[in-house]
């Protein structure tokens, strides 16, 4: 039996229903590789039928930081209209995934902010059992990338939400670097990414949205 068999072999839910389920894919990037990563689970989520907003975190860097990288200003730029995330949006959606560069083998200082903004959720229990998941990159293969997931994955478990990690649940982790954790990429110094990461991008955000329709059923 071949890899890809035994995977199909033992895929569960994959016909289950998964309309109705709201997503919010939140998050943050400089120059564009995790904006692109969150474009791709996205388009994975609404092939699975979910209801999506892509929703950007806010930029805190000054702009004599920003002016001095070309291509950081020039995404800055080019996704000016892209919403930034509130409170309201983490309370609208069924499912969270959340998309980062890391910084030091941690999460960048924006991301951190706006996951600092949602206290009084968290007070509230508006948070429990929310299904989230994480993604992330840098400059090389051991540079943080799963440490990153798993920092995020920390303030997660304070909430008290549900986490879906891709684990190997699907062979096409074995083909895009295989992070269990959450699908991580390597970007060279010109911003290029150095594995494909597409597919295990919209497989990791299909089985987000299975298990928050799993969740959501249950509840009903």
């Amino acid at each position: 039996m071949s890899i890809n068999d035994f995977f199909k072999k033992n895929k569960k839910g994959s016909d289950s229903t998964m309309a109705n389920v709201k997503l919010a894919v939140i998050y943050y990037s400089s120059t564009g590789t995790n904006y692109e990563m969150a474009k791709w689970a996205k388009a994975g989520a609404e092939a699975a039928g979910a209801e999506v907003k892509l929703l950007r975190v806010e930029e805190l860097a000054p702009e004599a930081a920003i002016a001095s990288n070309p291509a950081w200003k020039e995404h800055v730029e080019a996704t000016k209209d892209v919403p930034v995330a509130t409170n309201d949006d983490l309370e609208w959606a069924d499912a969270i995934i959340f998309s980062a560069p890391t910084r030091f083998g941690n999460v960048p200082a924006q991301m951190k902010q706006f996951l600092d903004t949602t206290g009084g959720l968290w007070a509230n229990g508006k948070l429990v059992n929310k299904v989230v998941s994480g993604m992330s990159s840098a400059n090389n293969p051991h540079g943080g990338q799963e440490a990153t997931v798993k920092a995020l994955y920390t303030t997660m478990m304070h909430w008290g939400a549900i986490i879906v990690p891709p684990g190997y649940s699907d062979a096409v982790q074995f083909t895009s670097g295989g992070n269990p954790y959450g699908v991580s990429v390597t970007v060279d110094q010109e911003g290029n990414m150095q594995e494909d990461v597409e597919g295990a991008v919209k497989h990791q955000a299909k089985r987000t949205v299975s298990v928050a329709s799993w969740v959501k059923q249950g509840q009903q």
